[in-house]
């Protein structure tokens, strides 16, 4: 049987970084930016609160960049204070390099796996396909798809019942496929 999956985002993930305020290590953003001009060039920040103590840190979009090179679009959505935007500014890998941070995805995503009806059967096919760039262990989306435990996925990693083209150890953002051989109980 062939069935597909698909790794949707729920929110906003959780930022990593230190807050000076507190020491926390987490910062949650609720989607809303602050634009800043002086004279002709602009500043565009997603804010984030610190999840203890409410710090705001500044996550930086676009920096000191002349009013004429930033797309009205891109102008329109900060002041509207669009998620859209704030998801997308999230998974830009320079923005994250160019602030020092790291994403929490914990909570902030959900397996779709089109219903149980792959349950039943001795040998599945599975495709996983992402929606957005989210960090997960295939081992925890297998685990989560079937009801199964980590450790009883491991050991159907180990024991051959559950084979792919990708190691399953570690953590994928992208696309991938999976067979699962069961012994008839």
């Amino acid at each position: 049987m062939r069935t597909d999956w698909t790794v949707k985002p729920v929110g906003l993930p959780l930022i990593r970084r230190r807050c000076p305020g507190c020491a926390s290590g987490t910062f949650r953003t609720t989607g809303k930016f602050r634009v800043n001009a002086n004279h002709k060039l602009l500043d565009i920040w997603l804010l984030a609160l610190c999840t203890q103590c409410d710090w705001t840190t500044k996550i930086t979009v676009i920096e000191r960049t002349h009013v004429r090179s930033i797309s009205s679009d891109l102008l329109d959505r900060a002041h509207e204070n669009d998620p859209g935007l704030a998801a997308e500014s999230l998974r830009d890998g320079v923005i994250r390099r160019r602030n020092h941070i790291a994403l929490d995805w914990k909570d902030a995503w959900r397996l779709d796996t089109g219903g149980s009806k792959h349950l039943g059967h001795h040998v599945t096919d599975v495709s996983v396909r992402f929606d957005a760039h989210i960090p997960v262990r295939p081992a925890r989306i297998i685990a989560e798809g079937y009801g199964l435990s980590r450790a009883e996925v491991e050991r159907l990693i180990t024991e051959g019942g559950l084979v792919s083209a990708v190691r399953l150890s570690g953590k994928l953002s992208s696309d991938f496929a999976f067979t699962l051989h069961r012994r008839a109980s």
